[in-house]
Formats: C-alpha cells, structure tokens, sequence
C-alpha cells in the first residue's frame, strides 16, 4: 500500500484535532510535480541535473575534462525569513576550446547580465507567486538548520560542496537560476510544519491545565483519615505508644461529606505502575515503549479496571468517576500523540525524500521536528509547578515528556505503601522506631531483636537496637501512617497482639492451640 493511502488511514483514525494540523502530504506531491515540470521548462530535466550535479561534485580531481567548462549548484539560500531554493551555473563561453557546450541546457528564464553573472530579469521575478511568509520560532529554526551548513557566497545558502567558478578563469560566467515552484514546496512544507508547532503549543497548554484539574480531583476524592472525626493525633506528650490504636475509618464515625475514594485510587495508581504504559522501568528496555507495546499495555490496563469494577471496587463518589475519565483521556491522548508524532515524522523524511529523487535536486537538509523540546528552550519550563522538571529534559519529544508529566502530576498524591515498610517484615513498619542510626523498623520486630539480645542494626550493623526506648518512637511518621494507611495500621496491630499474645503463652510454657470441641 502506498504511503499516502496508509498516512490519510492513520490520520483518519486520530481525533480531528490531530487530522487538521496535519501535513497535506497530497498536495506536497503535487507540488514535486510543478518543480519537475518547472525544471524540464529550463531544460534541466532530472537526468541531465543529476549527471551536471554529480559532476560538479567531483571537481577537478575527477577524471575528464567536463568539469574544467561546466558546474552547478543547488542552493538553498537563507533570503529574509524564508528559504529561497536556486540553482547556480558556471559556464564557459561557446568558443571554448573544449566540446561541452552540447551538454549545457538551455535556460528559458529572461536573465539579465550583471558583472559577468546572469541573473532572473524584473519581468520573471514578477512571473513567482507572492505567498505569505512564515514568521514563527519554527520557521527561524529551520532556516538556521538549513544554514547550518552553509558557506559564504554574497549570501548565506546551503547547498552542495563549493561555490566557486569551474575554473580561475575570469571568462566563465555565472548563471543564478530562481526555483519558484520550489520555493513553493519549501513554503507550504514550512508553513505546515510552523502551524502544527502552534497548535501543538496549545494542545500542551490544555494538556497541562486539564492534568491540574486531574491532580486537584484525585485530592479532593481521595482524602486520608484526617478529614473525618474518627483522626485524632499522638504525641509523645499524652500517649504511650504501647497504647497507640486505629479506629475503622469506614465506620459511622465518618462524618457524612467526609466519604473518600483514598483505596480504589490507590489500586488503580498501583496498576498504573505495574502497567508501565509509556515508559520502561527495566534496566534493558530502560526508555520510551515502542507504540504497539504502549497501545497493548494500555488496553491491558483498560481491562484490569474493568475487572475490579465488575468485583464491587468501584468509586463512591462522581468526582472520583469525572476524575478517573480525564485520567483515561489524557493517557489516550498521549497515546495517539505519538501516532501523530510517528505518521508526520514518516511525511516529512518521505516528501524530503521523494523531492530528491523525482528532481534529482540533492536531499534537503533534515528539518527541526514540531515534536523536539530543546533543552532549556522557554517552552519546556511552561508546565510550572506541575511538571518543574520538564525543563531539564534534553532534547526529549513531546508525547515522552507528557507521558512522564501525567505520572508525576498525580502519583505522588497517595502515599504508596512500599516506602513504608518495615526492612525486616516487609510489612507496613507500624509503630514506626527510628534508632540512632537513622534507619526505621516496626516496633515488634526490634522487640524481638531485643529479646534475642541482637544490638547492631540489620541495615548498617551500630549498635543501636538494645538502647532504643519510647524516645525513639517516630510520633510525626506514626500519625502519618494511620492517617494515610487506616486498613494496614489496624491488621498490623491486630497481628501483633497475636504475636505477642502468643509469645507470652509460650514464656509461660503453655501449647498454643485453637478451640477443640469435644
């Protein structure tokens, strides 16, 4: 399948935001055809520049004497605020001694003569189509790009290796030869390519102002246990940590308006993680994911969702549910992004590509993506408090940044339980000891340290876990926990009475058995 038919399939399957900045790939095909058609009217037809160019490109050192009499050069010349594509001839008088002059096209253009250069007369530059120029960031960077590799003859170009006359005779003359369907190609690439840079802009400005909405929504629907009555606070002032306990917050103790989603977002979040949608986390395949794998993990993920909702995990609230939409939207988003993203990028190398080989013109030079953030550019900083790290991003693409942005904007809001385990039991570390040393357990496995006498630390070996007491209790960390954590607090306490329960039956020397009927 050609890849017009398969560009317009992808573009029709894209939202109309997309369809609409899209590269009119048709027209520019066109638009070869007109330069074709152009350069067979000046007689340069794609086999005699293909064979003038490529002898130009040897230079003297070829072999043959047809470079001594003829050169030309394909120039794209840096003229304003647009690029103007010509081409430049060398060419030895008729009554040269050498037999080449045959080979010499014929110029149709009216050309004027000035200090032994030929150039287009008054009559055939009002002969070019007036368009409007691009002025725009985009714009000025493709014209430096293209300039990049330019060299200094009168005015600033690029194009092929040098601009100097075939030979240091001074009767050689030279022959400036305007483009204009060319320039038309370049313009209508360029204004395509400058118009999908601003509507990109704004799709990033509402991306980032609905991905605030999302973040003020999970917090106002996922509200931890110090919203309702059922909170109150330890201090090490008025409470004995031995008598530290966790009321239900999902009992009538919650105050009505006070209801709160804070468990199925953290399923959901938990899910996300493990879905790795956009970006891998693995050390081989550490990066982007390729776009099936990103579109198949998301699907994926899509189902699990659906899973739990079928299972009765479903939100309480319809903040939660608008919430929990603009969540999928915006990951789809980002996920047809980056078809956008690849299907433009196939257009522009395959219309570049295609314009070289239908004109025999040389391969323009390779032009600023629309999708590239420049490192420390303004529009990488735009994202502000939500994404203050976008701005240090080198040189990565749009869809990676929002991709990472919507992970960073609304992860963090819900405590995830893994910081907070106990480094010997892996569970929640409640009541939390901080030793000496800085380093963090639950209460119960540094009792049972200390009842085996064990005093270095599991983590740094000090010896530190014999002299640890009630001053060492975390009271900011173990509010934090049973504000965020109610369910894991209480099992974690129900499971260690029964421990120590236990324990104590066992220093007593009695059997630790369950109820026998008899």
């Amino acid at each position: 399948m050609h890849f017009s038919k398969t560009y317009a399939q992808l573009l029709y399957s894209l939202p109309p935001e997309f369809r609409d900045s899209a590269i009119e790939y048709r027209q520019l095909k066109k638009l070869i055809n007109q330069v074709v058609k152009e350069l067979n009217g000046l007689g340069l037809s794609p086999e005699v520049l293909q064979h003038a160019l490529q002898s130009s490109a040897l230079g003297k050192e070829a072999q043959g004497e047809n470079n001594e009499n003829f050169k030309v050069v394909y120039e794209l010349v840096n003229v304003a605020d647009h690029v103007e594509p010509r081409l430049r001839l060398w060419v030895k008088p008729k009554d040269s001694e050498d037999d080449f002059s045959d080979m010499i096209p014929t110029i149709t253009l009216p050309l004027s003569s000035v200090d032994g250069q030929a150039r287009i007369t008054s009559e055939s530059q009002e002969d070019l189509a007036e368009q409007e120029r691009p002025n725009s960031p985009l714009a000025a960077s493709i014209i430096s790009s293209l300039a990049e590799s330019s060299f200094s003859h009168d005015e600033r170009s690029v194009a092929g290796p040098s601009t100097s006359p075939p030979d240091s005779d001074v009767t050689s003359r030279e022959m400036i030869i305007p483009l204009a369907s060319d320039m038309t190609f370049f313009d209508v690439l360029i204004r395509a390519l400058d118009s999908l840079t601003t509507r990109l802009a704004v799709m990033r400005v509402d991306f980032e102002a609905d991905l605030e909405r999302l973040a003020r929504g999970v917090t106002l629907t996922a509200r931890p246990l110090s919203t309702s009555s059922a909170f109150h606070p330890t201090s090490p002032l008025s409470t004995n940590p031995g008598t530290v306990s966790v009321h239900n917050p999902f009992s009538h103790a919650l105050a009505v308006g006070s209801k709160s989603d804070l468990y199925v977002w953290r399923e959901i979040f938990q899910l996300y993680v493990e879905s790795e949608i956009h970006e891998s986390t693995a050390e081989l395949t550490r990066g982007e994911r390729a776009l099936p794998d990103s579109e198949a993990r998301f699907a994926l993920f899509s189902e699990r969702i659906a899973e739990r909702v079928r299972a009765g995990h479903a939100f309480k609230l319809k903040e939660s549910r608008a919430a929990f939409a603009t969540f999928m939207r915006l990951n789809a988003f980002v996920l047809d992004l980056r078809k956008f993203q690849h299907a433009t990028s196939e257009a522009t190398r395959k219309i570049l590509k295609k314009h070289a080989k239908r004109t025999a013109l040389p391969l323009a030079p390779a032009l600023p993506s629309p999708f590239a953030l420049p490192a420390g550019s303004p529009s990488a900083a735009v994202a502000g408090a939500i994404v203050p790290w976008s701005a240090r991003i080198p040189g990565g693409s749009l869809s990676l940044m929002l991709g990472q942005a919507l992970g960073q904007a609304v992860l963090p809001i819900i405590p995830h339980i893994d910081d907070y385990a106990c480094l010997i039991c892996t569970s929640i570390a409640f009541k939390p000891i901080r030793l000496r040393c800085g380093h963090l357990f639950c209460v119960r496995c540094l009792v049972k340290m200390q009842k085996r006498g064990q005093d270095h630390c599991p983590m740094c070996r000090a010896s530190t876990v014999l002299s640890a007491d009630r001053s060492n209790v975390d009271w900011a960390l173990l509010n934090f926990m049973r504000d965020w954590f109610p369910r894991e607090c209480k099992e974690k306490l129900k499971q260690n009475e029964k421990e120590a329960t236990r324990e104590e039956l066992e220093e007593l020397g009695l059997q630790v058995q369950g109820c026998v009927i008899m």
